[in-house]
């Protein structure tokens, strides 16, 4: 039975994964700021077949409680085979050029708790030597748009710190892979002008990152075409992509 620690367990993403790995009869540890939310999610995975569900209510911005959840997490599964990092926020960019203070917490948000969540769990799947870190990232860290640079920065953060932790990891034999959704049908993109054919459901994401987590992925754009689309951006030359309304 795998044991499977979920941060953002209450996320669209998140939750579609969960109700994947609960037809496996995992056993998991969720994490979540909603404890509404967190017994939903809960009752949900039971009747899907799930293992024991341990709960446990944490802000991923309370930096001070990582290390207290992680110690419950151990004491509750014994040992960690998946994590998975999902908690995240997507900024009002015109806020964040406005506001300084806006445009730090929600950078905090989406990578300093991040990165700090993700070496806590480097460390201990370190000295386990065996086990899977999966962390959300997104396309939009693979090049920075007017729209929404604020958080694609915090992105191509997290992004690069996993590409770090994947050449430390896998010496010891443990898998690190970062995923990479493109525009995805949750509560956070509901009402955003977004091209409807790119836009894919969280069971279509979750499928791919569940299947990427079995296969030992990389990096795993979710779904794969965004790998041809963002090498397309990429590719743009800089003078052009800056006059682009991307």
């Amino acid at each position: 039975m795998k044991k499977v620690l979920i941060i953002g367990a209450t996320s669209a993403i998140a939750s579609a994964c969960a109700r994947l790995w609960a037809g496996e009869h995992c056993e998991f540890f969720l994490v979540a700021r909603s404890e509404e939310k967190l017994e939903l999610t809960a009752a949900d995975l039971q009747a899907r077949g799930a293992g024991r569900i341990h709960r446990y209510l944490m802000d991923a911005m309370a930096f001070d409680e990582h290390p207290r959840m992680l110690g419950h997490c151990l004491d509750a599964l014994g040992q960690i085979d998946i994590a998975l990092i999902a908690h995240g926020t997507l900024p009002d960019q015109p806020q964040c050029e406005r506001e300084v203070a806006v445009a730090i917490e929600q950078f905090n948000n989406n990578a300093t708790s991040v990165i700090a969540l993700g070496t806590l769990l480097a460390n201990h799947f370190e000295r386990q030597r065996c086990g899977t870190l999966a962390v959300i990232s997104s396309v939009a860290g693979d090049r920075g748009r007017g729209s929404n640079y604020l958080y694609g920065a915090a992105k191509a953060a997290v992004t690069t710190f996993c590409d770090g932790l994947q050449a430390r990891l896998f010496k010891v034999g443990v898998h690190v892979v970062t995923i990479k959704p493109g525009f995805v049908d949750t509560p956070m993109t509901q009402g955003l002008p977004l091209p409807g054919p790119l836009v894919a459901s969280p069971a279509r994401v979750a499928q791919r990152i569940v299947q990427g987590i079995s296969s030992r992925a990389t990096t795993l754009y979710a779904p794969g075409f965004w790998a041809l689309i963002m090498w397309v951006i990429r590719a743009i030359p800089q003078p052009l992509f800056k006059r682009l309304k991307l």
